[in-house]
């Protein structure tokens, strides 16, 4: 699993001309699963990232993380995030889960999010969205299940 995370003043996904998830200070973050991932997995990542300390406290310093802050989530799910871009300059994408099988986690991933307490707002699984933010620092940190669980 990756997860490539921005710090945002406010993002918002468009889908179809029409605005399906929007939020003001948080995460937008883009998010993949890769064949082997498991529940245990985004159990972990979920917890790293919502405990990073990446907003400023009143000295300016990252201190602070998204539950301290109240902030929101804008969840994208991201299959390019595994692009094997090796071989030639097409990107294979051979690592990434299958829909049948990203779509339950990444629906799992938003669920154990909202169980947290923390606002989310999503855009839709393998539909083509157009994503705005308003990048804070800019701060973009990549989490990756492989260096992390």
């Amino acid at each position: 699993m990756k997860i490539v995370i921005q710090r945002v003043q406010y993002s918002s996904v468009e889908i179809d001309g029409n605005i399906n998830g929007k939020i003001d200070r948080g995460f937008m973050a883009l998010v993949g699963f890769s064949k082997n991932d498991t529940l245990s997995i985004i159990d972990k990542m979920i917890d790293k990232m919502i405990h990073l300390r990446i907003f400023e406290d009143d000295q300016g310093k990252m201190n602070l993380s998204l539950l301290d802050v109240q902030g929101s989530i804008l969840s994208i799910s991201q299959f390019t995030l595994y692009a094997d871009c090796k071989k030639g300059r097409r990107p294979g994408f051979s690592a990434a889960a299958t829909p049948d099988t990203a779509i339950p986690l990444y629906e799992y991933f938003n669920q154990k999010i909202k169980e947290e307490n923390i606002h989310i707002e999503t855009g839709i699984f393998g539909a083509d969205m157009k994503v705005s933010l308003l990048n804070d620092g800019p701060v973009t940190i990549i989490l990756d299940s492989q260096e992390i669980c």
